[in-house]
């Protein structure tokens, strides 16, 4: 095992402790397995006086082996600070030891927590009546709340009908059938979807919600019944402000620009 390995091994109060000791002048080269018992209580130090002296030798001083101790502590933290602002979010079954959160948990969380801000991009959108109610009830009970969703329209490959009419089709089944409240969101699609060449066509197939512009929720999950409940799906909750700004800016971007159309 090299020196760095060793050092790798240690946890991270044995690493402050050993930086501490050092930078006090207490602990000293040349370095000892017996000098290092007294800093790492219940750790075995084989090899790491051996790995400490060796990296003295090659030109660190004692302030600089501090340093660096102290660097790899705090490296762990960091990346531990990262690893708290996401939760692994899946559908399908369950799996006895994993402890991920549940798609239809954390969507409906996030659209009952919302107080400004939402935005909602979705491949496909059946049983909105349930999956959505959460947020119809936000939206019609805080004026201050936006909504805006960005959906995938698709024409039918033997659709002959105007642009126009889809759009009066898909609008009409979403406040019907796929909308429970009142007040409705702002709707975008991309007009490239209603393509009738096949060569140019495009889908809106992102999926992801952004609330109040702090958290962002990634998935590959449509906001469907079986997607929310039933598929095998993976997403990643992200309690990060300035992803979510990120993300969101990236979609009203593209509405800014007029790649994709607002639906009124």
């Amino acid at each position: 095992m090299n020196r760095i390995e060793i050092l790798r091994q240690l946890q991270d109060d044995d690493l402050l402790a050993l930086a501490r000791g050092i930078q006090a002048g207490r602990l000293r080269p040349p370095f000892t397995t017996i000098a290092l018992q007294r800093y790492l209580v219940g750790t075995a130090c084989d090899g790491l006086a051996g790995a400490l002296q060796e990296l003295f030798e090659d030109g660190l001083k004692p302030e600089h082996l501090a340093l660096f101790l102290e660097t790899l502590a705090a490296d762990r933290k960091d990346r531990g600070s990262v690893l708290d602002l996401l939760d692994l979010v899946s559908t399908g079954p369950e799996v006895p030891g994993t402890d991920n959160r549940d798609t239809s948990v954390v969507v409906r969380e996030l659209f009952a927590t919302a107080r400004k801000y939402v935005l909602v991009a979705g491949y496909a959108v059946y049983q909105g009546q349930q999956i959505f109610l959460a947020l119809a009830e936000q939206l019609d009970t805080n004026p201050a709340l936006k909504v805006k969703m960005f959906l995938d329209v698709q024409r039918h490959p033997t659709d002959t009908s105007k642009d126009s009419e889809i759009l009066a089709r898909f609008s009409h089944r979403f406040r019907t059938k796929e909308w429970p409240g009142q007040r409705l969101p702002e709707v975008y699609y991309d007009p490239r979807s209603l393509e009738r060449d096949s060569a140019k066509k495009a889908s809106l197939h992102a999926k992801c919600i952004v609330v109040d512009n702090k958290q962002a929720f990634i998935s590959s999950a449509n906001f469907t019944e079986a997607a929310q409940i039933r598929n095998i799906e993976i997403g990643t909750l992200i309690r990060s402000a300035p992803f979510a700004q990120r993300l969101a800016r990236h979609f009203e971007a593209l509405a800014g620009a007029g790649l994709l159309a607002h639906r009124k």
